[in-house]
């Protein structure tokens, strides 16, 4: 139950945070899609998309809706319309669509310390990588090999 929230919250869609949030950087949206693409990653990279989440590669498209979650040994960056943005470790990227403007939005300890110089550090990437533990965790243990569906 505790993975199933901690998975929720990880994964709710972006565009219900994008009223909220500032934009790190926005550009215009010309229509085409996918709007853009992974840089460089390097280390503990995944990325959510509407198909689902997985680990991040270079070169792998953007669109509205994707996040890029960086964990604690990881690094990416990428390109967007007019926008190119590092992402650095503990941090999140959030893409939405603002009116007829991509914007992208940075979440983590080091955007938090430039705009605030509080300590206040971002657990989105520990929530989600520690969500999926739990619940592969829960699966493998409960997982009932002796009476398979196929039998």
């Amino acid at each position: 139950m505790l993975a199933g929230f901690v998975a929720s919250v990880g994964f709710v869609p972006v565009s219900s945070f994008a009223q909220d949030a500032s934009c790190t950087c926005a550009t215009a949206y010309s229509g085409v899609n996918p709007i853009g693409s992974l840089g460089h990653v390097n280390g503990d990279v995944i990325i959510s998309q509407v198909a689902g989440y997985g680990p991040a590669k270079a070169g792998g498209a953007l669109d509205f809706g994707s996040r890029v979650v960086v964990g604690a040994k990881g690094s990416a960056s990428v390109q967007v319309g007019g926008c190119n943005l590092s992402v650095p470790a503990n941090s999140t990227l959030d893409i939405s669509r603002v009116e007829n403007k991509i914007c992208l939005n940075v979440l983590g300890s080091e955007q938090t310390a430039q705009t605030d110089n509080s300590n206040n550090k971002s657990n989105v990437p520990l929530l989600i990588f520690g969500g999926m533990a739990v619940g592969a965790g829960i699966l493998a243990a409960t997982a009932d090999k002796d009476h398979g569906v196929s039998n």
